[in-house]
C-alpha cells in the first residue's frame, strides 16, 4: 500500500486522514484506491492532531513531479524530401479517410481473429445457377452478396457484435444494417450500407449488391446510402490478397475480411475416413474492439460465419 500510496504522490499526512475500513479502522488497499480516484474533488482531510503533544517542526515534503498529458495527436516523423520527389496534396476524400482510420486506431483496441473455409458448395452452387441468374435477373451474383447474407445471419445469432460504444455505455442496435467497401472512380474507397440486411433473400441481396457498387463506380451515391451502418464488411480477395486486418469503421466495433478464394489441397472426412482433395479454400479476417467483443465472441462470430458458408445448400433454389 506505501508503494501505491508513493508512486500516486500521496503523503503521510494524506494517508493519516484516510477513514480506514480495515479491521481496527485500519486503512486497506481498497481505501486507498477510492482516496486516489476521488482526489482532487474534495479537500484531502486534515490528520488528527493529539491535543497534549508538543507541537514538531514540519517536514519538508517533496512535491510529486507533474506529469504532462499526452498530447490530443501524435507527432508525426521529420520527413526529408528527396531530388526528384513530387509532392501531392491529398485531395479531400483521402485526408477524410486518413483522418478515420487514425481516430479508429486510438479510440479501438484491435484483435483480428481468422478462420479458413472451405468455399467449395459455394463455389459450386454459384457455377450452377450464374448463367440462369444473369438470363432471369439481367446481372451477375457474385460472391459478395453469399457472404453478406451469411454475416447477417450470424450477427442474429450473435447480436454482441451489432453494437457502438458511448464512454461506458454499449447501445445495442435493433436493425442489421451492413456496410460494404466498394470503389470510387478515383480509387478511394467508400462504404455505402445495405439497409435491414438481415430480411432481404439471397436475389434481393444480390440486387442491393450489385446496385450499390454500380453506383460507386459512378460517383451516383447519396448521402443516404452511406449512412446508418452497424457492421462492415470488406472484400480483400478483389485484389488477390489471400486475407487482411481490416480497422474498424466507427462508430461500429467490428468489420470482416474476405480473402481471395483458391483451390488447395484438403483433408475431407468422410465416414470412410480421411481423404485428401482438391478444396476452393477462403480465409476471412474478423477485426473487432477488445473493448466490448472478448476473443470468445470475436472468434465464435467468425467461425459462425464459416460454418453458414461452409454448409451452403447446394441444392438451393433462387
Amino acid at each position: 500500500m506505501k508503494n501505491i500510496a508513493k508512486t500516486e504522490g500521496i503523503s503521510q499526512t494524506e494517508l493519516d486522514g484516510i477513514n480506514g475500513t480495515g479491521k481496527e479502522s485500519r486503512v486497506t488497499k481498497a481505501d486507498i484506491l477510492g482516496y486516489i480516484e476521488n482526489k482532487g474533488s474534495a479537500a484531502p482531510v486534515a490528520a488528527p492532531q493529539n491535543q497534549n503533544a508538543s507541537p514538531t517542526p514540519k517536514a519538508t515534503e517533496s512535491k510529486p513531479e507533474k506529469v504532462k498529458p499526452p498530447t490530443s495527436q501524435p507527432k508525426a516523423p521529420m520527413i526529408s524530401i528527396g531530388s526528384g520527389d513530387e509532392i501531392v496534396e491529398m485531395d479531400r476524400m483521402r485526408k477524410l479517410i486518413a483522418d478515420h482510420m487514425v481516430m479508429s486506431v486510438r479510440v479501438s483496441p484491435h484483435v483480428t481473429s481468422y478462420v479458413e473455409v472451405d468455399m467449395t458448395n459455394v463455389v459450386n452452387w454459384r457455377n450452377k445457377v450464374k448463367d440462369k441468374f444473369i438470363e432471369k435477373e439481367g446481372e451477375k451474383i457474385t460472391f459478395t452478396p453469399i457472404i453478406i447474407e451469411a454475416i447477417a445471419k450470424a450477427i442474429k445469432d450473435m447480436p454482441g457484435v451489432n453494437v457502438s460504444v458511448d464512454g461506458t455505455k454499449i447501445i445495442k442496435r435493433k436493425h442489421i444494417n451492413i456496410g460494404m467497401a466498394a470503389a470510387l472512380p478515383t480509387g478511394n474507397l467508400i462504404v455505402p450500407v445495405i439497409k435491414d440486411a438481415d430480411t432481404l433473400n439471397l436475389v434481393g441481396m444480390a440486387k442491393k449488391v450489385n446496385d450499390l457498387a454500380n453506383r460507386s463506380r459512378t460517383n451516383a451515391l447519396k448521402p443516404e446510402d452511406i449512412q446508418g451502418g452497424t457492421y462492415t464488411f470488406t472484400n480483400v480477395g478483389t485484389f488477390g490478397n489471400v486475407m487482411g486486418t481490416p480497422i474498424i469503421n466507427q462508430p461500429q466495433v467490428a468489420i470482416m475480411a474476405a480473402g481471395a478464394i483458391r483451390k488447395k489441397p484438403a483433408v475431407i472426412e468422410t465416414e470412410h475416413g480421411d481423404l485428401i482433395g482438391i478444396r476452393h479454400m477462403m480465409f476471412l479476417s474478423h477485426s473487432y474492439d477488445h473493448r466490448v467483443v472478448d476473443g470468445m465472441l470475436g472468434g465464435t462470430f467468425v467461425k459462425r460465419v464459416a460454418e453458414y458458408l461452409e454448409n451452403f445448400d447446394t441444392n438451393r433454389e433462387m
